[in-house]
């Protein structure tokens, strides 16, 4: 992997690409003033390096006089800039033509291309955020709902980073005490007041299981969960989808098996990001292509954290329901009864001895959609909804950390409370240290934040 230099000056466009009114070239480093200098023609004609910070100014990107594009130029000068760093953003038009071209031109004149996250990986190495922060910035683009989002800014200002302090600080202390009585045994120290510090450990021990406690909340939120709607041909599951969807996103027909592949759609359900797949309703297949449908809806059955089993009310159990409802056996499941808006033949009966949950619903009336909602969000959270945490542990990295953390306080309250040498009670403090240094990037290898990083988007 080529390395760069970290002061290098850098740019990258860093709005999203294709046609908008408006697209952004961001400059970071030593000489981002220098190069607008060499690019931006101002309407005042004084020159970028000498305007003030946190000021925007209009005229031209130009290259040799001629013009490229109209522009407006923003300077945010170090250390109070996103990267610490002196910064110039150039408001392009967002057409990619006039975007790359300004890019080019600003490259040529002393820039070198960003790597991906490299913008905030320099927030990072200069300070201005941690590293639990700096992973915070991607959660915050990528949310796919308000809670989402909610749990990425409380991240990004430092919610969890302020526990993990919390944390560090009270075991420093004890730590400190510690090693006080390792390294001068013969000195007048008071003795290490073994209740006093096992109480602070059990406390410890406690704060790292409450955060472990918002862990699976928390990757619900980040990654979503995996919902599958299936049921035999002509159920309604193409209008369910619709209905959750609040749009009407598939075919509906009365002729069976409309949908012959899967298909794939996320929606916010109680805040919960759902990746919900609805799938060919055919269980005998015509042709290759049906073949090829019930395979891949078959696989996504499988792969399903939730499935939702779809029958008709307004007909009798058939073959095909009674092959379906063997399939889900050991999955998560919610038995919905649709069409209730017509008369109703299907054994309910049935049905309810091999589920414990059962909703009764009309899709095309949208009678009862929210109940479903609700006992979807339900079975996400086991029953314990709980949006007011302000730090929600939701990265793997840092979960993996945190249980690294407690295991070994948690080993060495039984270490203390065994009377073992002050060595090893020490040893664990130290190691569960490293570990939650490990979230905030306090000894983060260049490999690691590599990889960090390299998930970013180039102008991020």
């Amino acid at each position: 992997m080529i390395k760069h230099d970290i002061n290098d000056t850098i740019a990258a466009i860093a709005t999203g690409i294709g046609e908008s009114g408006i697209g952004i070239i961001r400059i970071s480093g030593k000489d981002a003033l220098a190069v607008a200098d060499k690019v931006f023609i101002c309407r005042s004609q004084k020159k970028p390096s000498g305007f003030r910070t946190y000021t925007t100014h209009y005229g031209w990107a130009a290259k040799d006089g001629k013009v490229i594009d109209e522009v407006i130029l923003t300077v945010m000068r170090a250390p109070k800039s996103y990267t610490k760093e002196d910064i110039v953003e150039i408001n392009c038009h967002g057409g990619i033509v006039a975007l790359r071209k300004v890019l080019e031109l600003v490259l040529e004149n002393g820039c070198r291309l960003a790597l991906p996250g490299e913008f905030t990986k320099r927030a990072f190495l200069n300070g201005r955020i941690d590293l639990a922060q700096a992973e915070a910035v991607l959660d915050v683009i990528r949310a796919k709902t308000d809670s989402a989002l909610k749990m990425g800014i409380e991240q990004l200002r430092g919610a969890l980073s302020s526990q993990i302090n919390k944390i560090r600080d009270l075991l420093l202390d004890i730590l400190s005490l510690l090693e006080a009585n390792i390294d001068f045994p013969d000195e007048e120290i008071s003795d290490i007041n073994l209740k006093e510090t096992s109480q602070k450990l059990n406390l410890v021990n406690k704060q790292l299981e409450t955060i472990l406690d918002t862990a699976a909340q928390g990757r619900i939120f980040r990654e979503g969960i995996n919902v599958v709607i299936c049921g035999k041909p002509n159920v309604g599951k193409s209008s369910l989808l619709n209905a959750l969807l609040k749009q009407e996103r598939s075919i509906v027909t009365p002729i069976a098996g409309t949908t012959r592949d899967t298909i794939e759609e996320v929606i916010d359900i109680k805040g919960i990001p759902i990746r919900v797949v609805d799938t060919a309703g055919i269980i005998e297949p015509r042709d290759l292509v049906e073949k090829k449908a019930i395979m891949r809806s078959r696989k996504h059955i499988s792969a399903a954290d939730l499935v939702i089993l779809l029958f008709d009310g307004s007909k009798r159990l058939a073959r095909e329901d009674v092959m379906l409802m063997r399939r889900v056996t050991k999955k998560n499941t919610l038995a919905i009864i649709n069409k209730i808006d017509l008369k109703q033949k299907i054994e309910q009966g049935l049905i309810k001895a091999k589920f414990s949950r059962v909703i009764n619903i009309s899709a095309k009336k949208l009678n009862n959609i929210g109940s479903l909602e609700a006992a979807i969000a339900d079975l996400v959270y086991n029953g314990k909804i709980n949006r007011s945490e302000p730090a929600i542990v939701s990265n793997l990295r840092h979960i993996e950390a945190v249980k690294k953390a407690q295991k070994l306080i948690a080993q060495s309250i039984y270490s203390l409370d065994n009377k073992l040498s002050a060595e090893f009670i020490a040893q664990d403090i130290k190691d569960a240290l490293n570990n939650l240094d490990d979230i905030l990037g306090k000894n983060s290898s260049e490999d690691l934040l590599d990889k960090i990083f390299s998930g970013f988007c180039i102008g991020k």
